[in-house]
């Protein structure tokens, strides 16, 4: 749940590093109108939420207090029929008061919010509160229909598609329909596809033939699941019924059937009659008579009746071009199936003539790189007539880039003349125009449709020189971050693109640990978080491939700049606050006002407005004694230091930077108001320990005095039996008239004190190696004048850090303390 709020008030003083000339006046009009305070709140719930939870304790985020409440008589406004939420102004809270569905309130709209005011009286307040609702997985997957009826036909093809009702979910997001799943079967798959808007919708795919005559009716289920957690389904029947196909062609009575037709034979001249039957009944039962593979121009000579199978001319009979026809006969049902025979007409001379103009060999399609002098067609050109009325010349427009060459007798090659660009002309119409040496002369032609094929002679080009792209810090990893397009124009996969990052190197670290890109859709997505502190931008460089071979590719420089985040709280320099002694900053009761104390130093990482910090004071012993510069956190006095101060005063600064959010960092600061170090020393004698230290600081502190106290005993233990082992070998030495040197490091002295005594004191002590007896003499106190505070301690006291010299003779006196 998250909220945010703006408040201003009369009695309140806001000093802020920016403001807008226009917010000034708006505030001083707020304040001259009627002490009127304006907020915004927005909270964020789930839906269905039960009745009397809480959405927000609202007197905190407006900060007001349960009297002001209460006396305001507060109360919600707003012109809605139904109230979703109530006040609780006893204890200030905001709570649920209808219930609140999500998909009711806005439907398919993201996000979902409804908004309402909580004004107060003597003096007026408004306050506008937003609550947005989230969404939860409360809906379940539904198919409008639970059973389905499906007819499919036996001899229906593998791959055969059918489409399937699509699923409803009301809910929005990660928690509406994600997926569809068809139950196992052995004659189904099921594709799923996706619409313009998102939604998502299936599709039966035929992955075997079927047989009735095995399964008459199939039985599928199609679950539809949504993406919520839990997770919800839905599940809708499908029954499918195998319909029968016809598995009888008709029989001809004849094999073959014979007929004669004179030349140039009238049009509608009859020339014989076919028949044919089929055991299926009904539609299945049904003839349609037809040709089927008829020899040149043979289509536009003859007809059929498709009904009673009755043959006729309907064109013109040339016995100079066919002597003899010979054609294909069919007969088909209405279901599909069909009988063949052929009928076989002789021609009886008549005298005329025509060009036939014949495709030899002909491929659609040519290479764009073609070289010159490639055969794109073979034709044959025959005219039946014969002398000069049998001469053929064959031409084409000249203004295309192929030329007619003659090979053999009636031959002719169709032959590219120009280098071909499929990008400028993707395609010809060849028209081949055929003309005899007759008088008058007769022509005829063909027009053939030519393809130029695509061949990878053009790289893929980005739509951009270069790419920047913005990314602010602590992104979730996989986030898009830009996408990148590139065109290609050569055609099929030739035009196909793939886009690859370049192997490069980043702060040291292959550019795939950074970003990562969609090979087929250019997206480029973040492979982890970034950190502006670490890395402030990322230059990479992307491929574009396209599926040629050999493929092309160009490269494309994108420059990602990383954006700072507030993610990093202040850091305090200056006072150092540990764990043990605390330094106290001294002010003497002499000082001015605008005393300069100390000075609290701290720094951001962030940058930019993340990174200005201002100071205020949070807490103090005497807040009118003290206050905090708010742009360089000068500590300073704002009046004359009197007797009556405290001597102990203790301040708490928050360091705060410009973010949003912002972040803080606290720092106590502990002065001593006082002319001289004894009147100090007598004050924090009684120091308290600070508040926040651990509560088990004291087990620890009795943990070490009895580890101490353990490792004192064992080194008395230890010294001891040292000394008397020393004393027995001294004793022997002595006794056998041998020298005796006893010796004794060159400085054993303790230069701290304990308890409460201010000074410390030297002892030194002479040995000869004849004499038994010391001489002992005191040695002089050392001081300093710096104050330290000890809390493990019952008091303070000044350090020692002078110590007496010592000589370096032999028989210079060792000091003892």
């Amino acid at each position: 749940m998250t909220t945010r709020s703006q408040l201003y008030s009369r009695n309140v003083r806001w000093r802020l590093c920016c403001i807008l000339p226009w917010e000034v006046r708006f505030l001083l009009l707020l304040t001259l109108v009627g002490e009127r305070v304006e907020g915004q709140i927005r909270y964020s719930i789930p839906e269905e939420m039960k009745r009397g939870s809480v959405i927000g304790n609202i007197a905190q985020d407006l900060g007001l207090d349960l009297k002001r409440l209460r006396s305001g008589h507060a109360r919600i406004v707003s012109g809605e029929n139904i109230q979703y939420t109530e006040l609780k102004t006893d204890k200030g809270i905001l709570v649920v008061n209808e219930r609140i569905d999500r998909e009711q309130l806005c439907g398919d709209v993201t996000p979902c919010s409804f908004s309402f005011e909580i004004i107060l009286e003597n003096p007026i307040e408004l306050h506008r509160v937003t609550v947005e609702i989230l969404d939860i997985n409360d809906n379940t997957p539904f198919f409008p229909n639970k059973d389905v009826y499906f007819e499919m036909s036996e001899s229906a093809t593998v791959g055969a598609k059918f489409p399937v009702e699509s699923a409803v979910d009301s809910d929005v997001g990660l928690n509406t329909l994600q997926n569809y799943i068809l139950a196992q079967n052995n004659y189904f798959i099921l594709k799923q596809h996706a619409n313009a808007d998102g939604s998502k919708y299936a599709e039966l795919v035929l992955q075997k033939p079927l047989d009735r005559e095995e399964h008459p009716n199939l039985q599928l289920k199609v679950i539809a699941v949504d993406g919520g957690n839990p997770q919800r389904s839905g599940t809708v029947n499908i029954n499918v019924s195998v319909l029968d196909v016809n598995d009888n062609a008709p029989v001809f009575n004849q094999s073959v059937y014979r007929a004669v037709v004179v030349e140039n034979a009238a049009r509608g001249t009859y020339i014989t009659t076919v028949n044919a039957t089929d055991a299926d009944i009904g539609t299945n039962g049904e003839i349609i008579f037809s040709f089927s593979k008829i020899k040149g121009s043979s289509v536009d000579i003859f007809s059929i009746d498709e009904n009673t199978g009755v043959i006729s001319v309907t064109g013109l009979i040339d016995y100079e071009k066919e002597k003899k026809y010979e054609l294909r006969l069919e007969a088909r049902d209405r279901g599909g199936l069909t009988g063949t025979s052929k009928v076989i007409i002789d021609v009886n001379d008549v005298n005329d003539n025509n060009p036939v103009i014949n495709i030899m060999s002909f491929s659609n399609t040519v290479l764009e790189d073609a070289p010159l002098g490639t055969t794109i067609a073979v034709i044959n050109v025959k005219d039946a007539d014969s002398e000069k009325n049998g001469q053929i010349t064959c031409v084409i427009d000249k203004t295309l880039p192929f030329k007619i060459q003659s090979s053999i007798t009636s031959y002719y090659n169709l032959v590219a003349d120009q280098h071909f660009d499929r990008e400028t002309n993707p395609e010809y119409a060849i028209t081949i125009l055929a003309t005899d040496s007759g008088s008058p002369a007769l022509s005829s032609s063909v027009t053939l449709q030519l393809k130029i094929s695509d061949v990878n002679d053009n790289a893929p080009l980005f739509d951009k020189n270069s790419y920047f792209a913005h990314v602010t810090e602590n992104n979730s990893p996989g986030m898009s971050i830009t996408t990148l397009s590139a065109k290609d124009s050569d055609w099929n996969q030739n035009a196909k693109i793939s886009y690859f990052l370049e192997d490069t190197h980043t702060s040291g670290s292959p550019i795939s640990s950074y970003v990562s890109i969609n090979s087929e859709t250019g997206v480029l997505h973040a492979v982890r978080s970034f950190d502006y502190e670490q890395i402030k931008e990322i230059q990479l460089v992307v491929k574009a491939q396209d599926g040629g071979s050999p493929p092309l590719s160009s490269n494309v420089t994108v420059k990602i700049l990383i954006q700072d985040q507030n993610d990093n709280p202040p850091q305090v320099l200056y006072p150092v606050q540990t764990g043990g002694s605390m330094v106290a900053e001294m002010v003497p009761r002499s000082a001015d006002v605008g005393y300069l104390v100390t000075k609290v130093v701290a720094v951001d990482v962030d940058s930019g407005q993340n990174a200005w910090l201002s100071y205020k004071l949070q807490k103090a012993t005497d807040r009118a004694l003290f206050e905090v510069g708010l742009q360089n956190g000068e500590i300073r006095t704002i009046r004359q230091v009197t007797d009556k101060d405290a001597v102990k005063q203790r301040l708490t600064v928050i360091v705060e930077d410009n973010g949003q959010p912002s972040r803080s960092a606290t720092v106590v600061v502990n002065v001593a108001v006082a002319d001289s170090f004894p009147e100090v020393l007598s004050e924090f004698t009684d120091f308290p320990h600070d508040k926040e230290y651990n509560d088990n600081l004291t087990f620890y502190l009795v943990l070490a005095l009895a580890v101490v106290s353990f490792l004192f005993i064992t080194c008395l233990v230890v010294i001891i039996s040292v000394k008397i082992y020393r004393w027995r070998q001294s004793r022997v030495l002595y006794q056998s008239n041998l020298p005796v040197i006893p010796y004794y490091p060159p400085r054993y002295s303790d230069t701290l004190g304990t308890g409460t005594l201010q000074h410390v004191y030297n002892y030194e002590v002479c040995r000869t190696t004849d004499s038994r007896k010391s001489d002992c003499k005191f040695g002089r106190a050392g001081s300093q004048n710096v104050l330290i505070m000890d809390p493990s301690s019952t008091g303070t006291m000044q350090r020692i850090q002078s110590e007496k010299s010592i000589l370096d003779e032999p028989d210079s006196p060792l000091e003892v303390s």
